[in-house]
């Protein structure tokens, strides 16, 4: 077998070792309730743990049962995960207690998860029995970025998390507050800035250049909060050409917020490289990608296709049309990826679902303050 379950996206880790009849296993697990580019790290590094990574993924109902309502429906889920390059299988409905029976089912050696803590309903760790077993392994947490906080952008409906402004203090009063128990704040759902290094994006970029014979196509966007819409538009993409190299464009915040409004884009710049350089279909991205799609960007990139979605494409500033040049070279193609997901119907879901959100997450601090303050007790015993 080459399965091995945990989180709601929880990653499961099998090591393949060329030349071996036998599977070495390991199993990586985490919520994966919204994907984003910290779980992508995650698995990542779970993924640089050995040759063969599985995760697995929990059922909407598993969610419910022990964190409060899903962002993503388990389908949408299923395929988000499969779409981040490091994972090379998943296996749907995984339990969300790891246990020993799990692993031997799969034949994995150990688990991998995040230096977090993860809680079942009764505040246990569902992890303890991997552990007390030396099956366990740990992976770093992302800094900067939790559900947690992406969750608090939307609801604020400003766009002072990417701007300098004067509602940034009304901003930081609101992340403080989002999710925070009565007696502390949890230093794994609190909200960290997020900073950017070259060697973050070294991580997730695959470093391949475009070999003669391939396609290069070029896609442009905000891709915000990246999502199973995106997804499906990549992958019909990817499927055009039989040696495909995806050039991703993505342009600045403020031009983002030009065309969409209200507080988008919800992240930033260089949050939404690393969640695009993620996804296994995209083999390059343009950091800050101009607008208009010039012929100066088509040439030095050597496209031969330009592809954009069913959705709306907003004039530029002066009201000339951004797609232009490629519709006068005829490479320009509209792809239908058959999804009517989008950012917009993203932040409509938590808005509808605001009270249960806000519950969940201060009931998940509450649960991790309660451990944490167990651990310290147990620490100051031991002196």
């Amino acid at each position: 077998s080459r399965h091995c379950g945990a989180g709601v996206g929880a990653a499961s880790l099998l090591l393949k070792h060329p030349g071996l009849a036998a599977w070495v296993g390991s199993l990586c697990l985490c919520s994966y309730d919204m994907v984003h580019y910290g779980h992508s790290n995650q698995l990542r590094q779970a993924r640089a743990m050995g040759d063969y990574l599985i995760v697995g993924v929990h059922t909407d109902e598993e969610i419910a049962k022990h964190k409060g309502p899903p962002v993503f429906t388990q389908e949408e889920r299923y395929k988000m995960v499969q779409a981040i390059k490091w994972v090379d299988e998943i296996a749907p409905g995984a339990p969300y207690v790891t246990t020993l029976e799990t692993l031997d089912k799969y034949n994995c050696d150990f688990c991998v998860h995040g230096d977090d803590i993860t809680l079942t309903i009764d505040g246990k760790d569902t992890y303890e029995e991997v552990k007390t077993a030396g099956r366990y392994r740990e992976c770093k947490r992302t800094q900067g970025v939790s559900t947690t906080d992406l969750v608090g952008r939307m609801l604020l409906m400003t766009k002072a998390h990417h701007s300098n402004i004067d509602e940034d203090l009304d901003y930081r009063k609101h992340t403080d507050n989002f999710g925070k128990g009565p007696k502390g704040h949890s230093p794994w759902t609190g909200v960290s800035q997020f900073l950017q290094t070259s060697q973050k994006i070294i991580q997730f970029a695959s470093g391949k250049e475009p070999q003669p014979g391939d396609t290069i196509i070029y896609v442009a966007g905000a891709f915000d909060l990246f999502h199973i819409g995106h997804v499906d538009f990549l992958e019909k993409v990817h499927q055009l050409a039989e040696r495909p190299y995806i050039i991703a464009g993505l342009h600045f915040d403020q031009e983002v917020n030009r065309y969409k409004g209200k507080n988008y884009p919800i992240m930033n710049i260089h949050e939404r490289t690393l969640s695009v350089l993620a996804c296994r279909y995209v083999s390059e991205v343009v950091i800050g990608a101009p607008y208009a799609v010039t012929a100066d960007l088509l040439d030095h990139f050597k496209v031969t296709l330009v592809c954009h979605g069913m959705t709306e494409v907003v004039p530029d500033k002066d009201g000339s049309d951004p797609y232009e040049e490629p519709k006068r070279r005829g490479i320009f193609q509209l792809v239908d990826s058959g999804s009517n997901l989008t950012t917009d119907l993203i932040v409509q879901r938590i808005i509808k679902n605001r009270l249960e959100f806000e519950a969940r997450n201060q009931k998940k601090e509450a649960k991790e303050l309660a451990v944490l303050e167990a651990m310290k007790r147990l620490e100051e015993g031991k002196h």
